[in-house]
């Protein structure tokens, strides 16, 4: 007894593109995770900030790359300090306030209040954020013991993450069906 098998080339040069084509629907499916979390961030930005020039929303990043063990990492990040003020808090009132904060991550909180020159800064403190403003010498200053957190990165992320596994699955499939063909 004897049999051909007709097509065994074209099925194996199939499946040697797999570990590729999975890879970059892999990757698609994190970009779009990501896009999908930076739209979440933006939205609570622009929900809740008060007075902005637009700098902290337009500062928001996005990375995917492939890690020192294989894996494909993506990131949403901002290189603003603004960004990790908002997200943490600052001072007594920045800890006082409730966030989610990841592993391996110690933050310190300064004890003590500052003082901000009103004249260094174009907006009113007291009507934006309830800052007493004081006179000292002739020189007024907004006196603060910080701000809370107002996380916008963290619930984006978290958003993101539970849509992620249908939004990769789809590119998935969306770059099986176009390499295979």
């Amino acid at each position: 007894m004897s049999f051909e098998i007709r097509g065994l080339d074209r099925l194996k040069a199939k499946m040697d593109k797999l570990p590729k084509i999975y890879e970059s629907g892999i990757k698609k499916g994190q970009e779009d995770v990501l896009d999908k979390a930076e739209g979440y961030a933006v939205q609570e930005l622009q929900n809740t900030i008060k007075w902005s020039t637009g700098e902290l929303t337009r500062s928001l990043m996005t990375e995917v790359k492939l890690d020192s063990s294989g894996k494909i990492v993506g990131r949403l990040y901002s290189n603003d300090p603004v960004a990790i003020y908002r997200e943490f808090g600052t001072g007594r009132n920045g800890e006082s306030s409730p966030k989610k904060v990841p592993n391996n991550v110690t933050l310190t909180y300064r004890q003590t209040p500052w003082f901000i020159p009103a004249d260094q800064v174009d907006i009113d403190l007291s009507k934006i954020y309830g800052m007493p403003k004081i006179k000292i010498k002739d020189k007024y200053f907004y006196r603060t013991n910080g701000q809370p957190a107002r996380q916008f990165l963290t619930p984006a992320v978290e958003k993101a993450s539970q849509e992620a596994n249908e939004i990769i699955k789809k590119r998935v499939q969306e770059e099986l069906h176009g390499g295979l063909s």
